[in-house]
């Protein structure tokens, strides 16, 4: 192998190294319904939550662009506790003294988790993506049900 070709490698390694690197720390500390009730035990923060779902594109777009822009996972990870939670999800939740379940006993679309549709509120059962803001004493903010740029997200921040 030539000087040249070695180098060439090294360089190309670097790039994507530096690249995942940086895309790292561009993430949200995303957490469960039950880390949040363990967090929110130690230190009252505000509270964002997506409901996403695996069939929507628009919450698959907010996840690789708007909650990974620099500035947005910045003031998430310093400023809020993020949970992001599958609304169709089967698995039972715990949180605040509360079980949680879907009634549906498979992944079907359509069946939302009950958590979701308490949260979502009973007039938007079903709208994806859903972002829901919380102040530190767990009162509604802001509740939106559409994609939201990084523009928008932080406004609502």
């Amino acid at each position: 192998m030539s000087l040249l070709h070695k180098l060439s490698v090294v360089i190309l390694f670097a790039t994507f190294s530096l690249k995942a690197h940086a895309q790292q720390e561009n993430k949200v500390n995303w957490l469960t319904f039950e880390q949040l009730n363990d967090s929110l035990a130690i230190k009252a923060k505000p509270v964002i939550i997506f409901f996403h779902t695996e069939w929507c594109a628009y919450c698959k777009k907010m996840l690789a662009e708007s909650f990974t822009a620099k500035k947005v996972t910045d003031l998430l990870n310093r400023n809020y506790y993020a949970v992001k939670f599958d609304a169709e999800s089967i698995d039972s939740v715990y949180f605040d003294g509360v079980h949680y379940t879907n009634v549906a006993n498979r992944k079907t679309t359509g069946k939302i988790h009950a958590l979701a549709t308490i949260l979502m509120g009973k007039e938007n059962p079903a709208v994806f993506p859903a972002t829901i803001v919380l102040n530190k004493d767990f009162m509604m903010v802001e509740r939106k049900f559409n994609y939201l740029s990084t523009k928008q997200l932080l406004k609502i921040l």
